[in-house]
């Protein structure tokens, strides 16, 4: 047995975070995922924004255009150290996130401008098949030890 694994002693250097839950590919479980982050965030005492805008998006974008219906998408959550990932995975591994051209009386496709924006980094993950995962991740600027008010 490897030793290191076994001596209780052996301390992690970050505790890791994680909360995941499948939700109704619906604007109704969009809304859910975006008030899920925030009691969790709450939970592990992590600053709201701008991690409730970004889980948004990202739902808005699973329901709308990674829908299958019968399917649901699936909100996770990690914490290491200050970096806060989120991922939101549906199952439409064919309609890849893009960018439109942005109009001034446009009423959508600001949403990952959005997440450039309030993301430090984001991407997409692939399978397995017929999923794929929409990420996005930002530092907390903590380690999850302040106190976050309710509002």
């Amino acid at each position: 047995m490897n030793q290191e694994i076994a001596d209780p002693r052996t301390e992690l250097r970050h505790h890791i975070r994680n909360f995941s839950v499948p939700l109704s590919s619906t604007p109704r479980g969009a809304r859910l995922a975006r008030l899920l982050t925030t009691e969790q965030l709450r939970t592990w005492g992590i600053p709201l924004d701008p991690a409730e805008h970004l889980v948004a998006e990202l739902a808005a974008n699973a329901v709308t255009h990674g829908r299958v219906p019968g399917r649901d998408f699936r909100l996770t959550l990690y914490v290491v150290g200050d970096t806060l990932r989120i991922e939101v995975t549906d199952t439409r591994d064919d309609r890849l996130p893009h960018r439109e051209p942005l109009t001034p009386d446009g009423e959508s496709g600001r949403g990952l401008v959005l997440v450039e924006a309030l993301a430090d980094r984001w991407g997409v993950a692939h399978g397995p098949t017929p999923r794929k995962t929409v990420w996005a991740e930002v530092k907390t600027g903590t380690t999850g030890s302040r106190t976050v008010p309710t509002r």
